[in-house]
Order: structure tokens, then C-alpha cells, then sequence
């Protein structure tokens, strides 16, 4: 699973990083099933989760999270926060899926990123299930495969819709993201972005890529991908 190094946002100033539930919820379906996991950041070392995910903050917003709850709850798993390696220093050879982690800080540190762009490609063309939900989804609107055409050509997905960012815009009374992951899809030629009912669950395969709408769709991903490793 790969979660964005913490970052600032230069919409609103705020410090940004991973959404709780988007690491929790896959994980949890990821260790019932009997897999074991790394967490890997795009920076390594002490990761963050972006403060309206943290089931503790005094705004409420994900106080109804009880498996991250849970999850805070285990030291191993701050532990495993506090100290996760640098994406750079993995080998994809080890691994048999990738998982990217969603949340706010994804929109600075994905986008664009090369290095991580060839690597999720390294698994996509190695035929192993590659996910990603919610912002993490940034990275295919522009990551290619070997033969330089971008992995979603041919492929219908999803991700952050703009009706969720609406939503989260008119909350917190500001604009909170540089684009809009669904806007930017729609531009691209030949491939196919398709969202579900806002908050709802909505997750998609197509071949061994998968993606998920939102941070309520990181265990339906998460089942995709333990459906595919089975098969």
C-alpha cells in the first residue's frame, strides 16, 4: 500500500496527508484474508492522516469510523505510521498487488510523480491488480505504460467525483483542491471515468486495474483485488 508523505496544501494552508479510512478499511480486508502488508510513502518515514479522516477530531466528520478507530488503537499500527519506507527503496518484484492510499495529500505528491507512476505501470504490466481510490486516482491521469501511452487508454474507472468536491467546497466554505480529478478524466481520449451516487460505495475492475470512488469504496477495491489474487 503506498500513502502520500505528509504535505501542505496551497489551496488552504492546511497540512495534508492520507485518509484514515482509505488505508484502515482495505487493510483490514487485506489481513482478514491473509495477506500480509507494507505501507510505503512517497517520502518514507512518519506519515499523517489529514485531520478530518482522524476519527478523534473534534469536527466530528469521521467519528462514525470505527475500524480506524480500531486500527489507532494498535500500537503496531502507529508504529507502522510512524515508520514506513520510502518508495523508491521497494522492489515490485516482492509484491504481489499494489494498492495506492487516497486522501488530500495525493493531489500534490502523486500528480506527476514519475517514480511512482512507473511503478504502479510495473505492476499493471506485470498482470498483478493494481488499485487506487479516491484522490490517489490523480496518478492515472497521466502515468503510461512502457509503450508511452497512458495505462487508462481503453479502460472505464473512477475516482473523486466533482459532486463530492461540491460537496467538501461548500462544507468548508473555500475551494479545497488544486483540479478536479473527475473534470481533468473527462478531457482525456479514449478512455472511460464513470461515478456512482455521491459517499456511495462504488468500486470498478477493468482487467487487473482497479479503482474506487471515494473513502467509502476502499474495502469494495480492497475485495477486488483479493478476488483477483485468488483467481
Amino acid at each position: 500500500m503506498v500513502a502520500s508523505s505528509p504535505a501542505t496544501s496551497q489551496q488552504t494552508g492546511w497540512p495534508i496527508g492520507f485518509w484514515a479510512a482509505e488505508l484502515t478499511h482495505p487493510l483490514r480486508v487485506f489481513q482478514e484474508a491473509g495477506y500480509e502488508v507494507e505501507l510505503v510513502s512517497t517520502e518514507g518515514g512518519k506519515l499523517m492522516m489529514d485531520g478530518y479522516s482522524d476519527p478523534a477530531d473534534p469536527s466530528g466528520y469521521s467519528a462514525h469510523d470505527v475500524i480506524s478507530r480500531g486500527y489507532l488503537q494498535q500500537q503496531w499500527f502507529n508504529d507502522m505510521l510512524d515508520n514506513t519506507k520510502k518508495l523508491s527503496d521497494v522492489n515490485p518484484a516482492d509484491y504481489v498487488a499494489v494498492f495506492l492510499v487516497g486522501g488530500q495529500g495525493p493531489m500534490y505528491t502523486f500528480r506527476g510523480n514519475q517514480e511512482l507512476e512507473k511503478v504502479f505501470a510495473h505492476f499493471y504490466e506485470s498482470g498483478k491488480p493494481s488499485a487506487a481510490v479516491c484522490h490517489s486516482t490523480t496518478l492515472l491521469l497521466e502515468a503510461k505504460t512502457s509503450n508511452g501511452e497512458l495505462l487508462v487508454k481503453g479502460k472505464t474507472w473512477t475516482g473523486f467525483a466533482d459532486a463530492e468536491e461540491e460537496f467538501a467546497d461548500q462544507a468548508v466554505g473555500m475551494k479545497i483542491q488544486p483540479y478536479r480529478i473527475e473534470t481533468e478524466a473527462r478531457k482525456i481520449a479514449g478512455t472511460t471515468f464513470k461515478v456512482a451516487a455521491p459517499f456511495s460505495s462504488y468500486a470498478i475492475q477493468d482487467g487487473n486495474l482497479i479503482t474506487g470512488q471515494q473513502q467509502n469504496s476502499g474495502a469494495a477495491a480492497a475485495e477486488l483485488v483479493v478476488k483477483a489474487l485468488q483467481q
